[in-house]
């Protein structure tokens, strides 16, 4: 099989090498072989290229951390009973779900965990089905399960053309939040309006600061979502609302704030973290019961991943390496 290999950690477009005669990898216990039939390029991949991901697979491996695929075998039954799926998988069912690394979605096949395997819902083609997963699940999270989002409230979102950016954008509208999006550049301004963000806000023709205290009537934003962290956060730190929420998602900007905590006391706002992996392992049914809301979400038209770009299996390092430089608006997926 073809699969792209990081044989050395570096820059996407100078390390990921194209093997064309790569050996397909066997289900072990309690695993599922599926064939690709799309992979969504995510800011993980970059970071796992780099060698700077908090997972580091042994090299060479196969990146690529989210995907469409069609079940071909499956592996012997795992030998604990609590890590058997709740589903009985079949031949040519069509499934999403993040691959087991070293073998990972930027291949002709690869491995999932049968137990974190989730049905592609049948309203969404393979490309959006593929970028319905980590973003939307990370989103969802971070605005019910950490900061408790309501109905009325005002929901500030960096990023808000990005992958889950984008994901929290649509959330923030289904659940009835006012969301002001912040973006970079025009372009990313026009996508976020399509996503029917309330205010957009384009940081590199205003103070977004003071466009979410005019808009508020300086009373700040309820639930910050920040996967940017720099200079992001510390403005979000200076328009957040009394008894408002930061979450703090990613660092996709690069640097990690150092948050000034009687900076959090004097303003009563609290700050929260999410790292949606850990759901995985230590609340896997809130991850079933959030997979089956955003399948009822897509259902109605209220949620649907931002493709923007749908590539052929060879532009992978350039994929992968542009949504680590973040030039990208919305999704990109690779069909193999």
């Amino acid at each position: 099989m073809r699969a792209w290999q990081v044989p050395e950690s570096g820059e996407p477009r100078a390390v990921l090498r194209l093997v064309g005669d790569a050996q397909r990898p066997v289900p072990g216990p309690g695993q599922l072989l599926v064939r690709v039939r799309a992979a969504a390029v995510n800011f993980p991949d970059a970071l796992l290229v780099r060698g700077q991901y908090q997972v580091r697979p042994p090299l060479p491996f196969t990146p690529g951390v989210e995907l469409c695929g069609e079940v071909v075998d499956q592996g012997p039954a795992p030998a604990e009973p609590k890590d058997l799926p709740d589903e009985q998988w079949r031949p040519g069912d069509r499934v999403i779900g993040t691959p087991v690394l070293p073998h990972g979605a930027f291949a002709d096949y690869a491995l999932l965990d049968a137990a974190t395997t989730f049905r592609a819902p049948d309203c969404l083609d393979d490309a959006e089905a593929a970028a319905l997963h980590i973003g939307h699940q990370t989103a969802w999270f971070a605005l019910h399960r950490r900061a408790a989002l309501r109905a009325g409230e005002t929901l500030l979102v960096h990023a808000a053309a990005g992958g889950v950016g984008s994901a929290a954008v649509q959330l923030g509208r289904a659940a009835g939040a006012r969301v002001i999006a912040v973006v970079g550049g025009a372009a990313k301004a026009a996508a976020a309006r399509a996503l029917g963000a309330d205010l957009v806000v384009d940081r590199t023709a205003e103070d977004f600061v003071a466009a979410v205290r005019a808009a508020t009537g300086g009373r700040g934003a309820d639930v910050v979502f920040d996967p940017v962290g720099g200079a992001a956060f510390t403005g979000s730190t200076r328009c957040v609302a009394f008894e408002g929420r930061i979450v703090v998602v990613g660092f996709a900007g690069g640097e990690i704030p150092a948050p000034a905590l009687n900076h959090a006391l004097v303003k009563n706002y609290t700050i929260l973290g999410l790292h949606w992996g850990l759901y995985q392992t230590r609340d896997p049914e809130a991850v079933r019961a959030v997979h089956r809301e955003l399948c009822a979400l897509a259902a109605k038209g209220a949620v649907r991943p931002l493709v923007t770009g749908r590539l052929p299996f060879e532009a992978v390092p350039d994929a992968v390496q542009r949504v680590a430089d973040g030039t990208t608006t919305g999704r990109l997926v690779v069909l193999p």
